[in-house]
Formats: C-alpha cells, sequence, structure tokens
C-alpha cells in the first residue's frame, strides 16, 4: 500500500536529508504499557504529588518511601518491550537514514531495540550512583533485587542508599549528555519528535535550537506541542503506527 502525501513527504525529508535527529518522550514507550505523566486515570501524576514522591529532596530525607514509589514502575519498565516505534527508530538507524536519538526516557528500550546512539538526558536504571562517597556501580541487578524483594540498593563501599541514575526533580541533567544532544540538534538537518509533549525543559526547547539552526521539523504526537506551529509536518498518529511506514521506506 501507497504511504499517503503527508507520510511520503516526511519520507522524502528522511531521504534528501544528511543528519537525521530523534527526540523522544513517554508517548513512545506507552504502547509498550509503560505509563506517560499526564494521561487521565493512567498518567504518573494520577498517582500523586511527583514533586513529593520523586524529588531529590524526597529520595534524601526518605529514600524508603522513593523506592516504595519507583518499585511499581521499575517492574512495569522492567517487563516491557520495545515496541514497533522503537524498533523502527533503530531500523533508521542501522539503514543509516538516522544519526542519534535524544530520549526523555529512563527505560532502556531504545538500546534494547538495537539503536546504538542514544542520549539518555534524564538518566536511566543501567547505573547507581552512592551520594555519600559517589562510588558508581551496575544499577539493573540492584532494580531486580528491589523489585523481587524490595531491597533496597545499598553502597559496597560505604553502605549508604544508592540512587539509580535516573533524573528527579531539583536535579540538573547530565552536563555531557545534554550538550552533546544539543550538539547533534544543531547539526541536524531534520528532527524528529516522536511521543513527546515537549512540556519538559530543557530537552523540550532542542526542537526549537534544531529549527533556528536551519533544520527540518517533523512532530508525531497526539497532544499539542508548543512547536506545532514550526513544524513542517505534524502528525496527530500512533508512534506505534507511523514510525513503521516511515522505517519500511529504507530497508
Amino acid at each position: 500500500m501507497n504511504p499517503s502525501p503527508t507520510v511520503a513527504r516526511a519520507i522524502e525529508l528522511l531521504r534528501q536529508a544528511k543528519s537525521v535527529v530523534a527526540l523522544t518522550g513517554a508517548g513512545i514507550s506507552t504502547p509498550s504499557g509503560i505509563p506517560d505523566y499526564r494521561s487521565p486515570d493512567s498518567g504518573l501524576w494520577e498517582q500523586g504529588d511527583l514533586m513529593e514522591m520523586a524529588s531529590i529532596y524526597a529520595f534524601r530525607h526518605n529514600p524508603e518511601a522513593f523506592f516504595n514509589w519507583i518499585r511499581p514502575l521499575a517492574t512495569t519498565i522492567f517487563n516491557a518491550q520495545p515496541n514497533p516505534a522503537h524498533e523502527a527508530l533503530a531500523s533508521l538507524e542501522a539503514n543509516g537514514r538516522l544519526q542519534a536519538i535524544i530520549t526523555q526516557n529512563i527505560d532502556l528500550l531504545h538500546t534494547r531495540a538495537g539503536s546504538q546512539t542514544v542520549y539518555e538526558v534524564h538518566g536511566s536504571l543501567r547505573r547507581a550512583t552512592c551520594l555519600s562517597c559517589h562510588t558508581e556501580v551496575d544499577g539493573l541487578p540492584l532494580v531486580k533485587a528491589l523489585i523481587e524483594t524490595g531491597q533496597l540498593p545499598c553502597c559496597p563501599t560505604c553502605d549508604h542508599i544508592l540512587k539509580p541514575n535516573v533524573i528527579l526533580f531539583g536535579e540538573l541533567l547530565p552536563a555531557l549528555t545534554m550538550h552533546l544532544a544539543q550538539q547533534v540538534a544543531k547539526q541536524c538537518d531534520v528532527m524528529l519528535v516522536a511521543g513527546s509533549s515537549l512540556e519538559v525543559a530543557p530537552a523540550g526547547d532542542l526542537p526549537l535550537l534544531a529549527k533556528r539552526a536551519g533544520a527540518r521539523l517533523i512532530i508525531v504526537n497526539f497532544g499539542p506541542t508548543h512547536m506545532d506551529r514550526e513544524a513542517d509536518l505534524l502528525f496527530r498518529e500512533d508512534v506505534a503506527e507511523l514510525l513503521p511506514q516511515l522505517a519500511a521506506a529504507f530497508v
């Protein structure tokens, strides 16, 4: 089946570009069963005040409550599988059309789908760090133990509680990762936004950075964003259905 004219135009933009960068948010992982922040009834904001539960202040003052909150989310993340949207971006990269993914997600689904160049600007569960002695360790076994037994992760060096390397409210984004993300955003010819409301700065400002540097902008998101008027192409469609259509053109 031939793609629609608008999809065909998106494919042509990807084909003509020397550098394509994708920016992904929570909406790319909702088809995998991971809740986003704002959806009615299922969003994480519906579960309580995230500023109370998912802030660095809350972690420092009551780490047990923090881990009680994140345990079911971590369980959902560990049980989730990459969906066709993740696989489509991995395919675009493997076929030379996509140079990098900038993601606001902590769920590791891009790398599990096979993507190689992924800038995780909000961190991930891959590593954990002791805020007391700064020892850094593999975070995945610790998260697995938390899921299975409720065991809090402790530092092997000083026995303080370890913090997963995810960015909590009140923390700065990882400086090097964000710098690299800004660089590829400024250098790309096309930025493909997939499943992000663009409401969280500074990652949400990257499309504007790309646009000011001369890039074309394609947005695929169910809800509105502040960059919709700047988009060259705008799709109010399911990322798990639209992105595979784009990737299929380059297989």
